[in-house]
């Protein structure tokens, strides 16, 4: 449990409760990096981001997934100091060009978690499920800020090493279950877990589709399921070969597919590069939902 024991309020702002109670939200992605792999959601001058920020706004983005360390396959670690430098100008201008739109920050560091939390970010997306710093778990238990715990095999630098599962859809379930004992057990509300299966962190193709064909079974556990697939390399092996993938600008219809399909199938929000393009796709398919 956390080293504080006294009672703490929920800090999950209305803006970020509402992304935990509806379905077909879209977060833009926002790159503060120099490498990370579209390089359509990339850069580090501020003004730059901010421009694509306020693109991604434009385009109906409900809100906005930042990170200033690449965790694309092979990407290399940053060092705290770096990722701080990077990230903490652009929260600063960013909350005060969008003082309600939930900004939530892509980091497995505490020490910078807590930087970002105290400019204003709303939201911690932890692509290790606080496996990474020990820390971090007590962090958010004692701002109890919202979380993200994604699925990931090894490492941003490993991961795509041969991935094995002997059932990759029933070890992610396994691992979610796992992960929501540990957060609950050091005072993070369960209200506050947002959960990401991890399509591209660790997984082949046939794991990826596995999981998005498979996605009803993670339900089960009454939490809002992230869906990160823009873009990512499976579109491309499916829509051309395994040993010629689609590039990376030609995978925008197989993410619209994907998308729609992982809505379908009870997922909650999407993480995209393509904001306006997934807006509309999601509305439509709504729109037929709802129809009578």
């Amino acid at each position: 449990m956390p080293s504080s024991t006294r009672a703490i309020p929920s800090r999950q702002p209305s803006k970020v409760r509402r992304l935990s109670t509806s379905r077909g939200w879209v977060l833009g992605v926002v790159n503060v990096t120099p490498d990370s792999f579209y390089p359509a959601s990339r850069g580090l001058a501020v003004k730059k981001i901010m421009a694509l920020a306020s693109r991604l706004v434009t385009e109906g983005a409900d809100g906005l997934d930042v990170g200033a360390e690449s965790t694309r396959p092979g990407a290399r670690a940053v060092s705290q100091e770096e990722e701080l430098r990077r990230l903490l100008p652009v929260i600063k201008t960013m909350r005060q060009h969008f003082p309600s739109l939930p900004i939530s920050i892509d980091t497995q560091k505490s020490v910078v978690a807590s930087a970002a939390l105290a400019l204003g970010a709303d939201l911690i997306n932890d692509i290790s499920a606080l496996r990474h710093d020990p820390a971090m778990a007590e962090t958010l238990a004692q701002t109890q800020t919202p979380v993200i715990l994604m699925h990931m095999q090894g490492t941003p630098q490993t991961m795509q090493h041969h991935p094995r599962y002997t059932n990759v859809v029933d070890n992610v379930k396994a691992f979610f279950a796992e992960r929501l004992r540990f957060a609950t057990r050091q005072g993070i509300r369960e209200e506050n877990i947002f959960l990401d299966p991890g399509i591209g962190f660790g997984k082949t193709m046939r794991h990826n589709l596995a999981l998005l064909k498979n996605l009803r079974t993670f339900l089960r556990f009454g939490r809002p399921l992230l869906i990160g697939v823009s873009r990512k390399s499976f579109i491309g092996r499916v829509l051309g070969s395994p040993a010629q993938p689609l590039p990376m600008e030609d995978r925008l219809e197989g993410t619209l597919a994907a998308t729609l399909w992982a809505l379908n199938q009870g997922a909650h929000g999407f993480r995209t590069h393509d904001v306006r393009a997934t807006r509309r796709a999601l509305t439509l398919w709504q729109a037929l939902e709802a129809a009578a």
